[in-house]
């Protein structure tokens, strides 16, 4: 067999359709992943800079090119931690793998360290939940299971949007890729508003981020779930040093 055939077999694997017979989506699957990742989607995703806000207070992001490399490990940290939590749960979902969709919603519930992030996670998450509800894209069994899978609290954003790529018909890698770039932009608001920077500046930061979104999607891809690891001590003390912020724009 050579390498071309290898690739793509792997590559239709990845393209399997998803198990939703139940519904029927009229909107075309590009559509979808765009409106997933848009600022305008109604889940709060705005009100947050994920801790930009404190590194601005504290003068670690002040221009261009320091929140370019801030939102460049913020997006390392992003791939091997919830970005890979949505890979494996794309998989989990559309396979009806229970025990890892479990194992899943419990690892999501025990790494927000701080919380900022839990509150994050969780509202995002319940946001995003009842905007799928009246889309007709998810089962009304797989939204039983996620509330089952849930357990203790309320479906974190992860895996609520997990689900919701799960029903669309595109490879594992598009729907990264858009939920990435989704992220980048919301961020780069965020930091037009903090430090501030201008709009050219932020297309800058921005084109930096589009560029080593491609890698960030290979490594979530690759990455285990033993090896999901969501730990940055000193991003968790900036996070915490914003709640008594003297001014603050951002929820986090």
């Amino acid at each position: 067999m050579t390498t071309a055939t290898v690739t793509r077999t792997t590559t239709t694997t990845r393209t399997a359709s998803p198990a939703t017979s139940a519904t029927t989506d009229p909107v075309p699957p590009l559509l979808r992943l765009a409106w997933l990742a848009s600022p305008a989607l109604p889940i709060g995703a705005f009100s947050y800079s994920e801790a930009l806000e404190a590194a601005v207070e504290h003068g670690l992001v002040h221009d261009d090119l320091s929140a370019g490399h801030w939102l460049s490990q913020q997006l390392r940290l992003l791939a091997r931690g919830d970005l890979a939590a949505i890979a494996q749960g794309i998989v989990a979902w559309r396979a009806n793998d229970e025990p890892a969709l479990r194992d899943l919603a419990r690892w999501l519930r025990v790494t927000r360290d701080g919380a900022e992030a839990r509150l994050q996670s969780e509202q995002m998450g319940q946001s995003l939940l009842t905007w799928l509800r009246a889309q007709p894209m998810a089962s009304p069994d797989q939204l039983a299971r996620l509330s089952d899978c849930g357990e203790a609290g309320p479906a974190h954003y992860a895996f609520v949007m997990a689900l919701a790529l799960s029903t669309i018909d595109v490879p594992l890698e598009q729907a990264l890729f858009t939920q990435a770039f989704g992220w980048a932009e919301n961020q780069v608001q965020a930091a037009l508003k903090a430090v501030p920077l201008g709009q050219t500046a932020g297309q800058r930061v921005l084109t930096r981020l589009a560029a080593e979104i491609p890698a960030a999607v290979a490594e979530a891809v690759s990455t285990p779930p033993a090896r999901r690891q969501l730990f940055a001590p000193m991003l968790s003390i900036l996070a915490a040093r914003h709640e008594t912020q003297y001014s603050r724009l951002f929820r986090s």
